[in-house]
């Protein structure tokens, strides 16, 4: 995917998104785990971002790949909000 006036880090985490959407099935977790300071709410903005592009550009199954890394990523991040147990 290219874009245009991005940053350094935004840079780093396309990269990273490249790597996933190109690694075989099931070693997302060690590319994941291969770059853990990239591993943030700006990051998982650039996986909803890509998601969102890959919709428009008729790649549903790329969009719902990245859509569902970025909540489980979310998740562990503490950025998703979990349902209140009563």
């Amino acid at each position: 995917m290219t874009t245009t006036d991005t940053s350094p880090q935004q840079e780093r985490y396309f990269a990273l998104i490249d790597r996933l959407l190109e690694c075989p099935n099931g070693t997302e977790p060690e590319v994941l785990d291969s770059s853990p300071e990239l591993l943030d709410a700006g990051f998982v903005q650039a996986l909803m971002q890509t998601a969102s592009y890959f919709a428009h550009q008729d790649n549903p199954e790329a969009a719902k790949f990245l859509i569902f890394i970025a909540r489980e990523l979310a998740r562990q991040l503490g950025l998703y909000p979990q349902p209140e147990e009563t």
